[in-house]
């Protein structure tokens, strides 16, 4: 039987990181626990709830934001020492709000995960891993990507450490000491670590019983807000029992049991720094008059106490206003525009070949702003509520190729975009974020669209495919060559990675050709099976190149077997979408038939289902607008690019590629690009 949660509030701290709030171990079964959560204010708060209240066990003054909070203490006793990483040092509490531990790591950058085992301490910043016993440096690593989470096998259960890192470039790496003993490839960056169960295996990020069958469930929050309980089935397959959307994105979760004796509860923290419960307790009591008169005497109590809270609020906000003015009029005034805090992402969606831009914003957005020195598509995001207007654009002058704006509607924290970029096409997208705070002020983030943007990585390609060559040979170092690589194609590490050559392997999201890339000082070589992807390279590599004056030897071996092995690729692709617009220029058509003869019996059957699919077809062809167009135009570039790599001009002959395109037969194509 699937869970029925009620969602309960309980309070509101600053903004918070991932994992960063944690549920102290309960005196006795099913008894309440206290919430301890650390902020981007750099304070510590434990609390727990009394009669339906958040009452503070502890809170430490602000410092430097909490990137990590954990719990621990002896192995095989309760876990209820709280540790915390801010910048680049730990520090330690105990269950009262003591400090007993104040440890500076001197790493150069700040912590970014943290485990805690017994006397062991794990670490990573972005890209250097550390194992700490009792204070004292023990191991070393150093990550060829980003590490996004740490975590120990269970040391009790195991004969040596096991440290597991999870790493961008999509790898659990399994360490023994400084070493890598084995890597795990994933099919996406692992964002978060947890022991399944938590004693063993790598899956999840909580495990609680929360349909109390006696078996652990798994508690997932995700970036989106989405919080979910899975169970097992008999295969061991996760089966969806329970899901809630909030309003923004969840930083950390726990099961457990916060708001009520006995009743299990599923505790998140927010992106904002909100603590909610999603808790067993039934919002509707059936009671007798004694219990209700005790229930509406609750009630009374929780509405005066909300107003006092209330009041008092809006004093301090007052006063706070009056501060403002005074600070602002005043001739020593420095800077008075209010700051606040973006979390921002900007990821390539491999299903859809679409980039998704996150902007979540601790107070209510009032309107973004998009701008763009490239030609993008903004595609139709479900879930966004915001209203969209576009400003028309001069790209001839000033390079804008886009401007658009979102107007929010009044409590939205969290807004997501989608976009498609155009291979070949790079620049920069900017968003201007604008709060609904005043005095009025904005902030700008900016992001990349690189010039073989709809690549991602993978961990392998086929190397039976017909590979058109690239290389390059020069008087440029290994980090020239990679600042240049970084530069061109997304999910590259910003550092070189360690040693005298390495290897990158990507495939293109949309029409799924490969890339290959090598390189080492002096030297880099680069492999596709389409011959597009070759010559964007070619063409950047030589501009950046020629912006250091680097002067660089550039040859080329051309597949002629590859441009039909991509325009096979391409086929399946052309033909939907064909097909799709087909059918949704019928609709409209068939609809005035329909209504005219009163039934659509007299329809052949596959008219018919075009009547049935009407509404889904219209939402299929609207999500993706420009669909057939950038077909066109990769078929073309692929087109003009054979040709170029020939010495040959045949941008004139593009017309009557378009006439043939109009009139699709996939044999026709293939003898045009044979027969020009």
């Amino acid at each position: 039987m699937d869970p029925i949660l009620n969602r309960m509030d309980y309070l509101q701290v600053g903004v918070t990181s991932q994992k960063t709030m944690k549920l102290l171990p309960a005196s006795r079964h099913r008894a309440t626990q206290k919430v301890v959560i650390g902020d981007h204010d750099g304070v510590v708060m434990c609390f727990g709830m009394k009669k339906g209240e958040a009452g503070a066990v502890f809170k430490t003054l602000p410092g430097p934001k909490v990137a990590r909070l954990e719990l621990g203490g002896v192995l095989n006793t309760p876990q209820e020492k709280i540790f915390i990483a801010a910048a680049s040092e730990i520090r330690a509490f105990t269950k009262r709000g003591k400090q007993f531990l104040s440890f500076e790591t001197n790493l150069t950058e700040s912590i970014k995960a943290m485990h805690i085992s017994g006397s062991d301490l794990f670490l990573s910043a972005s890209y250097i891993y550390n194992h700490y016993c009792d204070c004292k440096d023990q191991h070393y690593y150093l990550s060829g990507d980003k590490i996004n989470d740490v975590i120990c096998l269970p040391v009790e259960r195991l004969s040596r450490i096991t440290p597991v890192l999870a790493c961008q470039d999509r790898v659990l790496r399994v360490l023994q000491g400084s070493d890598v003993m084995y890597e795990i490839e994933v099919p996406g960056p692992p964002t978060v670590l947890a022991l399944h169960n938590g004693n063993g295996g790598i899956l999840c990020i909580d495990s609680f019983d929360i349909v109390g069958d006696g078996v652990k469930d798994l508690l997932v929050g995700r970036d989106d807000g989405m919080v979910e309980v899975y169970s097992f089935d008999n295969a061991n397959e996760p089966v969806l029992r329970f899901d809630q959307m909030l309003a923004e994105s969840v930083t950390s979760i726990q099961g457990g049991c916060v708001g009520k004796d006995s009743y299990d509860e599923i505790v998140v923290s927010t992106y904002s720094g909100w603590v909610t419960g999603l808790t067993t307790e039934p919002i509707h009591k059936e009671s007798g008059p004694g219990e209700e008169l005790k229930f509406n005497q609750e009630m009374q109590n929780k509405i005066s106490s909300l107003r006092n809270e209330l009041e008092h609020l809006q004093y301090k906000v007052l006063q706070e206003r009056e501060n403002y003015q005074q600070s602002s009029q005043s001739s020593k005034a420095k800077s008075t525009v209010p700051s606040f805090g973006i979390n921002d992402k900007f990821t390539l969606n491999k299903d859809d070949a679409s980039y998704s831009l996150i902007l979540e914003v601790q107070t209510a957005i009032d309107n973004v702003l998009i701008q763009s020195d490239v030609p993008i598509d903004l595609l139709d995001v479900d879930k966004n509520s915001a209203v969209v207007s576009f400003s028309s654009c001069d790209s001839e002058s000033n390079d804008n190729f886009l401007l658009a704006t979102y107007r929010c509607q009044a409590d939205t924290t969290r807004l997501e975009l989608k976009i498609r970029s155009i291979e070949g096409q790079y620049g920069t997208l900017q968003a201007y974020v604008t709060p609904r705070i005043q005095p009025k002020t904005c902030q700008v983030r900016q992001y990349h669209i690189k010039p073989l943007s709809l690549h991602q990585r993978t961990h392998f390609i086929d190397h039976d495919r017909p590979m058109n060559t690239l290389t390059l040979t020069g008087q440029f170092s290994f980090a020239e060559v990679h600042s240049w690589v970084v530069f061109c194609l997304p999910e590259v590490p910003e550092k070189p990675p360690a040693g005298e050559c390495v290897t990158f392997y990507f495939q293109n999201t949309f029409l799924d050709t490969q890339l290959e890339s090598i390189y080492r000082k002096g030297e880099g070589v680069f492999k596709s099976d389409n011959i597009s992807t070759i010559s964007i390279l070619k063409d950047v590599l030589s501009k950046e190149a020629t912006k250091r004056k680097i002067n660089l030897n550039i040859s080329y071996e051309i597949n002629e077997v590859s441009v039909q092995h991509t325009l096979k690729l391409i086929h399946p692709k052309l033909e939907y979408q064909l097909l799709l617009a087909k059918k949704v220029q019928l609709i409209d058509a068939l609809k005035e038939l329909q209504i005219h003869e009163g039934n659509m019996n007299f329809l052949i059957p596959e008219y018919r289902c075009i009547l049935e699919e009407a509404d889904h077809l219209q939402e299929e062809y609207k999500k993706q607008p420009a669909h057939l167009e950038r077909l066109y135009g990769m078929i073309t570039d692929l087109f003009i690019d054979k040709f170029k790599f020939k010495g040959t001009n045949v941008k004139t002959k593009v017309p009557l590629l378009l006439e043939i395109l109009d009139s699709y037969d996939q044999n026709a194509l293939i003898s045009f690009f044979d027969a020009a």
